[in-house]
């Protein structure tokens, strides 16, 4: 891998911790597009996604947690209902194309901000 490669894949990686940190996830939602650029086919970016977002979400989550910032009743069935969708998302990652993939993942890119506007 060559240094510039390693130069751009740390200055996406402290922009995806920024995002993730400050809004308490959406980092994917930036990863995953850095990661197609970066030569990954759509299901390789998915699942890579998912792993960097692991040590982020750790990282943040003590932070929020430490200020007190913890819903534990929350946590607790999103947690629960998180497992389960995170197995069957996985499941049905392995079974779509690439090109179905894709046009899922833009629709709920677009239908999260769409969402947030109003």
């Amino acid at each position: 891998m060559t240094a510039k490669k390693v130069c751009g894949l740390l200055t996406a990686g402290v922009f995806i911790g920024v995002i993730n940190g400050f809004f308490g996830g959406g980092g994917g939602m930036i990863c995953v597009p850095a990661l197609l650029l970066l030569g990954l086919s759509n299901k390789q970016a998915q699942a890579t996604a998912i792993l960097i977002m692991l040590p982020i979400s750790i990282a943040s989550a003590i932070v929020y947690y430490t200020n007190g910032f913890v819903d534990w009743n929350t946590v607790l069935y999103v947690a629960l209902g998180s497992v389960v969708g995170g197995v069957l998302g996985a499941y049905l990652l392995k079974n779509l194309s690439n090109n179905v993939l894709q046009y899922i993942f833009a629709f709920v890119v677009m239908a999260a901000g769409i969402r947030m506007l109003f």
